[in-house]
């Protein structure tokens, strides 16, 4: 694969890093400067994914119950609160932001940043009243992240950092990180860990491995299928589709007339200001993007599908002509 031209497309986006590896092998590996490549960052909401990973590790040990487990098992106020339909709300809604609770993560009531501005991150998310009944609707909801992370620490009996040490970081060789935590000292399940581009690649290769890392499959099969499985559309403007704190798209947009052409359909976990994890199962790649800019800026959001995905898909479109 010739990448000889795509440092000059990356180039306006300024990137932190752009790491793709094939068949398990870094073909391109870039950075803005080279002690980055050490250098631990805030990977914002691809925490989310990662603890999609932590909650699929925890099913297959049976520390945690089925997705489909009401919520109210570990938050009670949930089934006190009859003048609500909250007791329906289950796992599986937290897992797939549908639990209907009133959120607008930026903008309107600022639910993102007034949370982090009380006494007890989880006592604010349960007090939410709904705005749509659970299971219909998709709301991005850090707070519901925030709730998982809370019930993860219950199910397992220790904290999410230390959980993932010994399950999810340890096995991949991941050493070096850091995870902020609540006033209650959970750690954050929708932002907050630090983690180096190569770790996020590594986790990236674990999903395209379908859970297996070397010898041991650190995540079932079917988990890893489920979890990244389209569940619900994005909202607007977001694009694509959800799955267990998952986003789920295909490149290039198709409509009917052009079905036949190629696309690639892919998984990815992303973090505020271009923090990327990319999957494309059926060309056995990995993508990682990282970015450290203040500014809400789209360019991060289109680097992968302007940039990266067209020489990709030069990949697929060589190899089907040869």
């Amino acid at each position: 694969m010739n990448f000889s031209n795509l440092l000059k497309e990356l180039e306006p986006a300024n990137l932190v890093s752009c790491l793709i590896s094939q068949r398990g092998q870094i073909t391109f590996e870039q950075y803005r400067e080279p002690h980055l490549a050490e250098t631990i960052a805030k990977i914002n909401s691809c925490t989310k994914s990662i603890l999609s990973a932590l909650y699929c590790i925890a099913m297959d040990q049976g520390l945690l119950p089925a997705p489909e487990t009401p919520a109210s098992v570990f938050f009670p106020q949930f089934a006190k609160d009859r003048a609500s339909h909250k007791s329906e709300i289950t796992l599986l809604h937290l897992l797939t932001m549908t639990s209907g609770l009133d959120w607008t993560e930026f903008g309107g009531q600022n639910s993102f940043p007034r949370m982090t501005r009380t006494p007890n991150w989880v006592d604010f998310v349960l007090e939410q009243p709904l705005s749509d009944l659970p299971g219909t609707k998709m709301s991005y909801n850090s707070g519901g992240s925030q709730l998982l992370s809370a019930i993860l620490a219950q199910a397992t009996g220790m904290s999410v950092a230390r959980y993932a040490e010994l399950t999810l970081f340890e096995p991949l060789g991941i050493e070096s990180y850091s995870w902020e935590q609540d006033p209650q000292g959970i750690h954050t399940g929708g932002f907050g860990l630090s983690l180096r581009p190569i770790d996020m690649l590594k986790f990236g290769q674990l999903y395209l491995q379908q859970g297996k890392w070397g010898n041991t499959q650190l995540i079932s099969q079917e988990l890893v299928a489920l979890s990244t499985r389209s569940a619900v559309r994005a909202e607007a403007p977001r694009r694509g589709s959800y799955g267990w704190h998952w986003w789920t798209d295909t490149y290039p947009d198709r409509t009917d007339n052009d079905a036949s052409l190629q696309s690639l359909n892919y998984f990815n976990a992303y973090g505020f200001g271009g923090q990327c994890i990319y999957i494309l199962p059926s060309i056995e790649t990995v993508v990682v993007l990282t970015n450290d800019q203040r500014k809400k800026s789209k360019i991060p959001l289109q680097v992968f599908r302007q940039c990266v995905a067209p020489y990709l898909l030069e990949l697929v479109e060589g190899s089907i002509t040869k």
